[in-house]
């Protein structure tokens, strides 16, 4: 069974698991003790298949304004639509917010998940030359007012 839930900090290990498996640079465990202890404007989700976690996104809220942090299915699990499933939770929990704008970077190479985010609404809006520290590869910011 699937089920997308808050993330907490007894989750971390969990989530560092995807991460590493997910990116080069992975964040470390520090970072999501400190956004999910101490941000009061983060708000993280992951997605449980069977009780196990198979990805995480995370995002800021603030005033009218989001941005999504980072998103990460492990590569196991994808395929299967679980990113459009935890996407589409952290949407929902942005409108609940009263959120206006939401914006992200995304690899310019992942085209993948610039699809997903297009069939959400987001737009292109730019790009950040060099943006990604492992590699200097640009992201494409975009964004969806809801």
């Amino acid at each position: 069974m699937v089920s997308v839930r808050e993330m907490t900090t007894e989750d971390i290990e969990q989530v560092m698991w995807v991460e590493r498996a997910s990116f080069t640079v992975p964040w470390p465990k520090e970072t999501f003790l400190e956004e999910v202890e101490n941000n009061p404007h983060a708000a993280y989700f992951l997605i449980e298949e069977d009780g196990e976690v198979i990805g995480y996104c995370g995002a800021w809220f603030f005033n009218e304004g989001g941005h999504i942090t980072n998103i990460a299915i492990h590569p196991s699990y994808r395929g299967h639509k679980y990113g459009k499933l935890l996407f589409m939770e952290v949407m929902n929990e942005a409108r609940k917010h009263k959120i206006r704008l939401l914006t992200l970077e995304v690899r310019v190479s992942n085209t993948t998940a610039q699809h997903m985010y297009r069939r959400f609404g987001f737009k292109p809006a730019e790009v950040r030359k060099g943006y990604y520290a492992d590699n200097g590869e640009d992201a494409l910011v975009m964004w969806v007012k809801l």
